[in-house]
């Protein structure tokens, strides 16, 4: 398992050894002692599981979590090809407001590590684009957060051929400073003392 550390801190790309023959494949996305050493502690207790499916050039995010509570999130692609986009949202981070993209695959299968506090948007770059998601936190919408994508302050590298589907909730998300005046913005002190608390033995957010 190789690890690289993205633009935006505390977030870690995963790039697993696949093993192919004529069978087929085998490849481990998650690798615990490639993550403790990269993260320095372990991943999060998994409180969910999820799956989104995506068709081309549908566009999600940058989504986030109220924090507190926080969601940490570790993501990977099991079919078609995602442009996966890190954004720092933490307000008082050293790399606030800057953005890391990696392509995420079913041949590659690199994972992304997203910290606490930490935005989450992706372009689907083929039909049928499927991510999953192993999540610190079980979904609540009422604790669900975005903004907007398409935001030129963040100047996302949304690529040009895409003409981006957003959903209403989406395409109707306040832009970064809006997000930031209104107080809704995560703290990246709380966001950091959140993450260490998950990578605590037993950990819980």
């Amino acid at each position: 398992m190789k690890t690289r550390r993205l633009a935006v801190e505390g977030a870690l790309e995963f790039t697993p050894r696949v093993n192919r023959d004529d069978r087929g494949l085998f490849v481990s996305v998650f690798h615990e002692t490639a993550f403790e050493d990269a993260h320095d502690g372990p991943l999060f207790p998994v409180a969910q599981t999820s799956l989104s499916a995506s068709r081309r050039d549908v566009v999600r995010g940058v989504h986030y979590t109220a924090t507190p509570p926080g969601t940490a999130k570790y993501v990977h692609c099991v079919r078609g090809r995602a442009l996966d986009i890190v954004v720092d949202l933490r307000v008082g981070s050293p790399t606030f407001g800057r953005w890391d993209a990696v392509e995420l695959d079913a041949t590659g299968f690199r994972a992304v590590y997203y910290p606490v506090g930490v935005g989450h948007a992706f372009v689907a770059l083929a039909d049928d684009t499927a991510l999953a998601y192993l999540l610190s936190r079980t979904y609540d919408p009422a604790d669900e957060r975005s903004v907007d994508v398409l935001d030129p302050e963040l100047g996302l590298p949304i690529p040009r051929d895409v003409a981006p589907v957003l959903s209403p909730r989406d395409a109707a998300a306040p832009t970064l400073a809006e997000a930031r005046e209104l107080g809704l913005l995560p703290d990246h002190h709380e966001s950091h003392v959140i993450e260490k608390r998950l990578s605590a033995p037993g950990g819980t957010s």
